[in-house]
């Protein structure tokens, strides 16, 4: 009992963690509100439909991570450092500089969109009468025009606060105009309407807030500081096509899996894997707001050379990431047809399941993807203490010679053996990355203790 009791002292007097925790708490419920908005959307479209809309997403989503260079994680490595050293003008150059370079990506990304949206209707969603549906979407990229930058000034400052009231009233917008599409029956465009209205709360609220913190931090002619004060150009060039580069990947790997099941299958198998996709969200959401919490944190203390509060930090987080994860991947292993396919909630005098039973098919999907979400959620730190460390390259060698991989195996073997197998593919690709950058990040602290002795 003592034990525990010093256990319990240690961590709830760790201000550091305890900062992460409450910030990822105040991120949670806009997430929760997100998860249920997309059991709602899938029964009100149904399989195909909610598939075709994942693909309208997924496709407008891709393009524009496409020509990112994620500015966000520019501005927490170099803003953050600035900012610890006092030198307030460096940063106010910096955060120029990126926002500027963000911006002109976010009207190019628009425009190239303009050009593939044919394409992906025809090809991918299977359905040219849909192109319309693609351009109205692509709209959130306009909205969006420099959100990534805000997010990392917001991140620097530790402005979680504002950020959940934005990612709340997101859903929350959205929310009501799904809860009206469900009540009259609505079809897709309504539908889309509602997540485009969400994505531009999510994309103007962070650069407003942003401007606000920079005001406050840097000081009201922030935006003066010469471009000169920026550090070489090549250096901040490769960050940041490096940061570019590693996001494409993923988007290649990650975030385009239901562009590849469409384009390959078609838009019912699409539905099927974003419904499993969903559920997943499910596990990682309450892990998903301790990336951009946690990175700030390790940012701090690599630049300080904190290295045992470093240690002690990624050590708790992957308890609480880890254990989270396990518990909730045993629960849908186990009574995961029972939670979400068996009808047992109560509506009307009937009873109802959480998801229709034509989503059944959507189960072994799940399943098969706890493995890898279920490691890159135990370690989801993995990338971010590259960075820190100032090595974007090596996730994105580890990321290139994977995605070879997948991407190979994909055009060949999944047309062959089902649209399960893109499940599998996914899942072995994060448990062997995901292992791969955890290790390099754990031995990089181990070099520098060693220089430090």
């Amino acid at each position: 009992m003592s034990f525990l009791k010093r256990l319990f002292h240690s961590w709830s007097s760790d201000r550091l963690l305890g900062r992460i925790v409450k910030n990822s708490g105040l991120l949670f419920t806009s997430n929760t509100i997100s998860a249920i908005l997309s059991i709602v959307t899938a029964n009100l479209l149904g399989v195909e439909k909610f598939g075709a809309l994942g693909i309208v997403i997924s496709f407008v989503s891709s393009i524009n991570r496409l020509l990112s260079f994620r500015m966000g994680d520019v501005v927490v490595r170099y803003m953050g450092e600035y900012v610890t050293r006092g030198e307030l003008k460096k940063a106010g150059a910096l955060v120029k500089a990126a926002g500027l370079m963000e911006a002109g990506t976010s009207l190019a990304a628009y425009l190239v969109l303009v050009l593939a949206a044919p394409l992906g209707a025809r090809y991918i969603a299977h359905d040219p009468s849909s192109t319309p549906y693609f351009f109205l979407f692509g709209i959130s990229i306009i909205g969006m025009l420099a959100t990534e930058t805000a997010t990392g000034v917001l991140q620097v400052g530790n402005r979680f606060k504002g950020q959940s009231v934005i990612n709340l009233l997101q859903s929350l917008v959205t929310a009501v105009i799904i809860v009206y599409a469900y009540f009259t029956k609505a079809g897709i465009l309504v539908v889309l309407l509602a997540y485009l209205a969400g994505k531009l709360v999510a994309g103007i609220g962070p650069m407003l807030l942003a401007i606000r913190n920079l005001n406050q931090t840097l000081g009201k002619g922030w935006w003066q500081a010469s471009f000169k004060l920026l550090p070489p150009f090549k250096e901040l060039a490769r960050f940041a096509i490096s940061t570019n580069l590693s996001g494409t990947i993923n988007m290649v790997v990650r975030d385009s899996e239901l562009l590849w099941v469409g384009w390959l299958f078609n838009t019912q198998a699409a539905g099927y894997y974003k419904t499993a996709l969903a559920v997943i969200n499910l596990m990682i959401m309450p892990i998903n707001p301790f990336i951009s919490t946690t990175y700030p944190e390790i940012m701090r203390s690599v630049t300080q050379k904190a290295w045992q509060r470093l240690r002690q930090l990624l050590r708790r987080v992957t308890l609480i990431a880890g254990g989270w994860t396990l518990a909730v991947g045993i629960v849908l292993v186990l009574f995961g047809r029972q939670l979400f396919f068996t009808a047992w909630i109560p509506w009307n005098g009937e009873l109802h399941a959480i998801y229709k039973s034509e989503f059944l098919p959507a189960l072994p999907l799940l399943i098969i993807l706890l493995a890898g979400f279920g490691l890159a959620n135990s370690l989801y730190w993995n990338r971010s203490l590259l960075l820190a460390f100032g090595m974007a390259d090596y996730p994105l060698k580890v990321a290139f010679w994977a995605t070879l991989v997948k991407v190979a195996l994909t055009v060949t073997v999944v047309p062959l053996l089902g649209y399960q197998w893109e499940a599998v593919l996914l899942s072995l690709y994060l448990c062997v990355t995901v292992a791969i950058l955890a290790r390099k990040g754990l031995s990089e602290i181990s070099k520098k203790e060693g220089e430090a002795v």
